[in-house]
């Protein structure tokens, strides 16, 4: 699978920013108002996808202390007396059209998923857009601090009887350690699941359809996937929540008050 690169996105951010400055030299309508703000939305989402990738380049292949984090999260998962991934893990495997397809879920649905979410809500919800754009890049950015404390997924420790889907079945979206635009040293958290819970958390909020809790799913699927493919930890899954809710935390808190402070005041609400 190919991913857009660092300079293309870059590319993409530049022209959106060309783009904006010319239309704003034109006599405002709707049309303008409506492609400036989508040129201006891609400029910053590339800008963003830019700073991903760029990090994501750094010379991570080694993985010092990665494999015995990755046993000491299974002790306290033990601890805390979590059900094993294994036996998720064995009851798929027993089911070959179970586990081409969990795995096909995980290889597939992750990116497509989160952008269609952001396309939805810009266009459907404006007004609610920038929480989860902002919570989006906050989680992101979190989940690129923390892979730097190396955490092998459950798929390194065969010992213990974890079994790599992607390698059994196909669809990898990993190459050679140290390759290709995901980091297999950076189990905890996951950003897979911590997406996932974005998009169906900001579903539930922004619409008001009553199916719109059938969404909900797409969390659970994804935290069925990415444990039953040996991807992750079920800690990995329950610390992206936990730093999707502080994201969500901060916007309330404090930029949801910097956008206030920033609109301009109804002069009739002060005459």
């Amino acid at each position: 699978m190919k991913w857009v690169t660092w300079d293309q996105a870059t590319i993409a951010a530049i022209a959106c920013l060309i783009a904006v400055f010319v239309l704003r030299q034109f006599s405002q309508n709707k049309v303008r108002s409506v492609i400036i703000a989508w040129c201006t939305e891609l400029a910053l989402i590339s800008g963003l996808y830019t700073l991903w990738r760029l990090a994501m380049t750094l010379p991570l292949d080694h993985a010092p202390g990665a494999i015995e984090r990755a046993r000491q999260i299974d002790r306290l998962q033990q601890w805390f007396h979590i059900p094993t991934e294994l036996s998720l893990q064995h009851f798929v495997l027993r089911y070959d059209w179970l586990a081409r397809s969990t795995n096909a879920f995980y290889a597939v649905a992750h990116v497509p998923a989160t952008i269609a979410f952001m396309i939805w809500l810009f266009w459907r919800h404006r007004d609610v857009y920038s929480r989860w754009r902002n919570s989006l890049a906050m989680l992101t950015a979190a989940c690129l601090v923390i892979r730097y404390i190396r955490v092998a997924p459950p798929r390194f420790l065969p010992e213990l009887g974890y079994v790599d889907l992607a390698t059994r079945y196909g669809l990898s979206v990993y190459g050679p350690v140290g390759t290709g635009v995901s980091d297999q040293f950076a189990a905890m958290p996951s950003i897979h699941v911590g997406w996932a819970a974005l998009v169906s958390l900001g579903i539930v909020a922004a619409s008001t359809s009553k199916w719109r809790w059938v969404f909900m799913a797409h969390l659970v699927l994804t935290v069925y996937a990415v444990t039953a493919t040996g991807n992750h930890w079920w800690l990995d899954s329950i610390a992206a929540v936990a730093l999707l809710v502080v994201a969500l935390f901060i916007d309330d808190k404090w930029l949801h008050a910097l956008r206030m402070r920033s609109q301009p005041i109804d002069k009739t609400l002060t005459s």
